[in-house]
């Protein structure tokens, strides 16, 4: 098996073993363990600034919440409630917060440690944060989801603010979460900051195309990376896990440029069409019925066979560990373009790498989201908002640019994108620790 290009011996910083802390289990570190390998490849990258990479393996903050609400039928209902801190180094912490019935902490851990590289690699002046409800929230009520939030949101109010850590929607959060989120943050403090959160509705002081961004930053991207493999737009086939808010953007963005969206699959099916897709028209199916199944045009497919696809471009676009070693020798695709967090495991990464595919990171690939979401956060502290066409143009170039740069870094050491990303992330990072040094 070829690995990437490593640094010769003499410039690696000899090995520093530090205890797992307490409160993880060494033996099953779930995503956080994917987090803690990556770090440990990009290492030798570091120089002496490998001094201070510990500071990358331990999160600032965490606080684990109880979030206790009255349920419709009269009952009370306790819910286990996170907001990580990774890292605020380079500026406030800044990350989503999802709601779903699989979250734990060793993901929240991961996820805030991936939004610190994100920001840090498109040069963001953010570091890193998440948090998360463990909860399905299809088995509760628009009331009830309220009182959960704007509990959570008290819970956690310790925290967060518009200059320490600033929340934004992901999984099965939006807009709506994110007023309430504002408002009971506001309320709780007296006057109405806008700034406490991002992905709000417009009319609360939310961004134009924030909507679309994380998609629109999976095109830009992906759009470099077939650029200089050669790879022509028009026809390219595209196959979509997940079909939510990154992956139907992305799909329709890639769709509206000239590419054939071959395959999506989402938490209802799998459907297939080699003549193409209009992904238009299935998110009008989705929404009409709930699922993407009998979307005319299509024929259904076994869920598994989704890897087995022959397409161009495969863009993983729902939750973390979908390309693992068991799976990653089946991909056909020449470039993976990782909408979700954490899509890809370091075992399929080195199988993946050996096949010739080319993997757009998620520190990379769905920095879109973010990126706007900082707009959003400059506009509200200004009061003044761009428009759309300003956005989009802003958000293109700093993608753009932020791409090319990985590349170039990429192709000097000889490394995979994400190490490349990595490495200027974890450089960024460790800098600004270096010279803030430790206090007191």
């Amino acid at each position: 098996m070829t690995t990437e290009h490593r640094p010769p011996a003499s410039d690696q910083p000899a090995p520093r073993q530090h205890a797992i802390p307490s409160y993880l289990d060494a033996s099953h570190l779930g995503p956080w363990g994917i987090y803690l390998e990556q770090v440990d490849r990009v290492t030798p990258y570091l120089g002496k600034l490998a001094y201070w990479v510990e500071t990358l393996k331990r999160p600032k903050r965490i606080l684990i919440v109880d979030v206790p609400i009255h349920l419709d039928d009269g009952t009370v209902a306790h819910f286990e409630g996170y907001r990580v801190q990774h890292n605020t180094s380079r500026g406030p912490a800044k990350g989503g917060i999802r709601f779903h019935q699989d979250v734990t902490l060793s993901e929240v851990m991961a996820l805030s440690a991936w939004m610190t590289v994100k920001n840090a690699a498109v040069n963001l002046p953010y570091g890193g944060g998440k948090g998360g409800i463990r909860i399905d929230p299809r088995n509760y009520s628009q009331g009830e989801l309220e009182r959960l939030t704007r509990r959570y949101t008290t819970e956690i109010g310790l925290i967060i603010g518009p200059e320490k850590d600033i929340p934004a929607p992901d999984v099965n959060t939006n807009p709506q979460i994110m007023a309430w989120m504002m408002d009971t943050y506001s309320m709780n403090t007296g006057k109405t900051s806008t700034g406490v959160v991002t992905g709000k509705p417009v009319a609360l002081g939310g961004s134009l195309g924030r909507a679309d961004a994380t998609g629109r930053g999976v095109f830009v991207t992906g759009a470099q990376a077939m650029q200089k493999l050669g790879i022509p737009l028009e026809g390219a086939r595209i196959a979509v896990q997940g079909f939510g808010n990154v992956g139907n953007a992305a799909a329709r963005i890639f769709h509206d440029h000239g590419a054939k969206i071959v395959a999506i699959q989402d938490v209802s099916g799998t459907v297939h069409s080699s003549a193409g897709i209009d992904p238009h028209r299935a998110l009008e199916h989705l929404r009409a019925t709930g699922s993407i199944l009998d979307l005319p045009g299509t024929e259904p497919v076994e869920r598994d066979a989704f890897w087995d696809v022959d397409c161009d471009v495969l863009i993983p676009a729902a939750l973390e560990n979908q390309l693992t070693e068991t799976n990653a020798a089946r991909i056909r695709a020449r470039v993976i373009i990782e909408g979700a967090n954490g899509p890809t495991t370091p075992a399929a990464d080195d199988i993946l790498h050996d096949k010739g595919v080319t993997v757009v990171p998620d520190v990379l690939a769905n920095a879109g989201g973010v990126t706007v979401s900082y707009f959003e956060w400059v506009q509200d502290f200004s009061s003044f908002f761009w428009t759309e066409d300003e956005i989009n143009a802003r958000l293109d170039r700093i993608m753009r640019e932020a791409f090319d740069s990985l590349w170039d870094v990429s192709q000097r050491h000889g490394v995979t994108l994400r190490t490349a990303a990595f490495i200027v992330a974890c450089t960024r990072v460790l800098e600004a620790r270096a010279l803030r040094g430790l206090y007191p």
